[in-house]
């Protein structure tokens, strides 16, 4: 059933980019002839035209959305997923991982895209290059995910830490990145972005807190549960582990 499954939403992953990717992009030439015009290399302020203000604002929205936020919910997703016992729910908390990455990868290209079509891309920044990076490691992430191998194999364990760890590194790198284009925003038109800087890193902190809560929510439970005799031990015979009364009897 799982595989089945995986077939569908990939393919419905693939019909989803192709339609976006061939959507036309009205007035794409003009757009790019503004934003020429608008750049200066030796660092002083761009006069932008006010569609192109509009187009780099969408560009932040659709990656912040992506990497700030869809991503970081989907590894806790997948967190609570790996803690959950009840069947039920790690079905649903894994479809909700795979959607959530899903529409993750297909923002993203949505803003590479109105990068590519409407902006001046020399790649001369950090910001750019990096955003080039990613976006191929963005694309092979969710390939890793959908061909993972069945519980049992061999390979499962490797396949787990490379998808694992691909995804950590691509979250974090796409958080960086969208803190590098706050502020090479803020060069290029001299807008404040503090307070976008820290919207973005409050958020963060909040699905950072959650997901270091999730491994400690459980105990906690239980410590609100435990009888006060096990807690506040007052026999010291009755509460040493065995091994350690008997090393405390021979130093007598």
């Amino acid at each position: 059933m799982f595989v089945s499954a995986r077939k569908r939403l990939f393919f419905l992953f693939i019909s989803s980019l192709l339609l976006s990717l061939l959507a036309p992009s009205d007035g794409s030439s003009n757009s790019t002839a503004n934003l020429n015009q608008s750049h200066n290399k030796t660092g002083r302020t761009l006069e932008m035209t006010p569609k192109v203000l509009f187009q780099l604002k969408m560009h932040a929205l659709f990656h912040w959305s992506s990497f700030g936020f869809l991503m970081p919910v989907g590894i806790i997703l997948a967190r609570m997923s790996s803690k959950s016992k009840s069947g039920r729910s790690i079905r649903v908390l894994f479809y909700c991982h795979v959607i959530s990455q899903i529409a993750a990868v297909l923002l993203a290209t949505g803003g590479a895209a109105l990068s590519l079509m409407n902006f001046e891309n020399s790649f001369s920044n950090s910001h750019q290059r990096v955003g080039l990076a990613l976006y191929g490691f963005m694309w092979l992430q969710p390939l890793i995910g959908f061909f993972r191998p069945e519980r049992g194999v061999k390979v499962r364990s490797l396949w787990y830490f490379l998808h694992w760890l691909l995804g950590i590194a691509i979250c974090a790198t796409g958080i960086t990145n969208v803190y590098i284009g706050l502020h090479t925003y803020h060069e290029r038109t001299t807008k404040s972005v503090k307070l976008w800087t820290g919207l973005l890193t409050f958020e963060l902190s909040l699905l950072l807190f959650f997901y270091l809560l999730i491994d400690r929510w459980s105990y906690m439970m239980k410590q609100g549960n435990a009888p006060i005799e096990q807690l506040r031990p007052t026999d010291n015979r009755k509460t040493y582990p065995t091994t350690l009364r008997k090393e405390l009897g021979m130093g007598q």
